[in-house]
């Protein structure tokens, strides 16, 4: 008789209370997760994840597909992630060695780069020389030439197919496309490429991006070497320079994508991997680490007593992210090691909130906190995606535009959308994100393997969201690995956010008790909507290593599918 998926990748069956909190009628999701045996993907596109399937049908292995899902997403989820984005991280479990690689492809600053040019961070966001290398293309073929099995023409051609035929508008693409009218209206090209018909195209229109097809089309042809060193790297810089930016032909050419061993923590018998700095996942390992040797299970999911303990944790955490982020590989895992970990967590108050730097370095720190900023929710555009074989390999990415639509400009005839990630860097010398010329750039990217003992593969998560990344992530993983909710239900249960000082933001469908609780312990609940796509967009997928049966989630909050066969 075939075992459950789940039974075999947990230790424990799943928490009734917690699904049945929940309310939906599949293990307390209110969608299925998607199972199969021969292959997985979720993504933020349902037209993306088939792109991936349809690779994995053609006998792709999971980097051949999970590259095809990227260059999908450039063309049904422009507004997150693509070919001119700054790039990011993909992490990869690779069957035949049962290890876990991860490929940084997070573009540098331009050798241009002045901090002394801009005011404030606010005057970078849609400035045209907030634009760092883009770094995706590289990293995708990268991982094709290390790992992936098919041809470049066979992993594009979905992709180019999308882009020539058209792209149907969702709801959520016709609203991003709306809000962002300003922003793209600024440049002609942006305008000629997203509103031909001079209006933001509504639900159910078709767009259709000849340009973008035209550009894989060379790099199909031609490779890394079109962008980084031809034709299509010529023309966009041109573009840029003609706009006023600072990339040049010699910052392409200089970029090249970077291999790292993993930072690694044992949580519950699990191994969980996340890249290390330039990455700021090890801010998640080190918040397991502070509650691992809690007793998680005897509290409420999602209680005042739980959210109060994660909150606190992931306060400790974020200080030391925002402090140490620099320091070297040696004291990034001193931070991670259990002996330290054990030392902060002697610094939660169980009845106390304790006060928060926030999620970005500030120069100046003061008892008081100005009013919030609810813009901070919209200012991040990333992705993430997964995709699993029929073999065990397993690959999870994450990736960014850096804003909406990147800086909202189109490089010329490219089709290439070009990101804004010097938004993310700080404009302040004694911060350790300071802006600084041909240097790599923090990233809250971190997209996660879970692995058991012997190194095979139970679970693969991710989700954009800014700093709140490095939150969201640890929810999910604690949803899963100690509440035992299935991938599904792991992702649609309701999450909080920290912010400054005693700030939280709570999804409404967190219960009123466990708000007033979180209240009466000091913290400054703010309730958002009871869904919203500020919380994070997470994709997961689940391997039963004994069966080999995978089961893949997907977030409602935005346009998230997942498939499997």
């Amino acid at each position: 008789m075939l075992r459950s998926v789940f039974v075999q990748v947990l230790s424990k069956t799943p928490a009734a209370s917690a699904a049945e909190v929940l309310g939906g009628p599949h293990g307390g999701a209110h969608r299925p997760p998607a199972v199969g045996v021969q292959g997985a993907v979720s993504a933020a596109h349902g037209l993306a994840a088939t792109a991936g399937l349809r690779i994995l049908m053609q006998g792709g292995n999971a980097v051949d597909a999970a590259v095809a899902v990227g260059a999908a997403l450039n063309v049904v989820e422009p507004f997150m992630s693509g070919l001119g984005g700054g790039g990011g991280f993909m992490t990869i479990h690779s069957a035949g060695t049962r290890s876990v690689h991860i490929l940084d492809y997070v573009g540098r600053t331009p050798g241009a780069a002045d901090p002394t040019a801009f005011a404030s961070l606010e005057a970078l966001d849609v400035d045209i020389r907030s634009t760092c290398v883009p770094g995706t293309l590289g990293g995708w073929l990268a991982a094709l030439d290390r790992f992936g099995t098919l041809d470049r023409a066979d992993v594009f051609q979905p992709a180019i197919e999308l882009a020539e035929a058209g792209w149907p508008i969702t709801s959520f693409a016709a609203r991003m496309l709306s809000e962002q009218q300003n922003r793209l209206g600024r440049y002609p090209s942006s305008r000629s490429t997203y509103f031909p018909e001079g209006r933001p195209p509504l639900e159910g229109e078709l767009v259709r991006l000849p340009d973008l097809a035209q550009t894989y089309r060379t790099i199909a042809t031609y490779g890394a070497d079109a962008f980084y060193r031809g034709e299509i790297g010529q023309r966009l810089v041109r573009a840029v320079q003609a706009a006023g930016g600072w990339l040049t032909e010699a910052d392409l050419a200089a970029f090249t994508p970077v291999w790292h061993e993993p930072l690694v923590v044992t949580f519950r018998g699990y191994r969980v991997h996340m890249p290390p700095p330039p990455s700021l996942g090890f801010q998640t390992l080190e918040s397991l680490g502070i509650v691992a040797n809690d007793d998680l299970d005897a509290l409420d999911h999602n209680s005042a007593e739980y959210l109060h303990l994660l909150l606190e944790a992931i306060k400790l955490a974020s200080a030391d992210r925002t402090h140490h982020v620099r320091s070297g590989r040696p004291t990034i895992e001193a931070l991670l090691d259990p002996r330290y970990t054990a030392e902060r967590r002697a610094h939660v108050d169980p009845h106390r909130a304790a006060p928060s730097e926030g999620e970005r370095y500030l120069a100046v720190k003061t008892g008081e906190v100005a009013p919030g900023d609810p813009a901070r929710y919209a200012r991040e555009h990333t992705t993430h995606f997964e995709a699993a074989d029929r073999w065990g390999n397993l690959v999870t990415v994450t990736q960014s535009n850096g804003g909406v639509f990147g800086n909202g400009f189109v490089a010329g005839d490219t089709g290439i959308v070009l990101n804004n990630f010097l938004y993310w860097t700080d404009l302040d010398p004694a911060s350790p994100t300071y802006m600084r010329p041909n240097a790599p750039r923090e990233s809250s990217m971190s997209p996660c393997i879970v692995s058991r003992a012997d190194g095979e593969p139970v679970l693969g998560i991710g989700t954009p969201g800014s700093f709140g990344i490095l939150q969201t992530t640890l929810q999910v993983l604690l949803n899963r690995l100690v509440f035992g909710l299935n991938i599904q239900a792991s992702i649609e249960a309701p999450r909080v956010r920290a912010f400054e000082q005693t700030i939280v933001a709570a999804e409404g469908r967190i219960s009123e008790s466990a708000r007033a609780g979180l209240s009466e312990r000091g913290h400054e609940v703010r309730t958002l909507e009871p869904w919203t796509w500020h919380v994070g967009g997470v994709h997961s997928i689940a391997r039963d290593p004994q069966t080999g049966i995978l089961s893949a989630g997907a977030d409602p909050r935005r346009d998230g599918q997942a498939v499997a066969f």
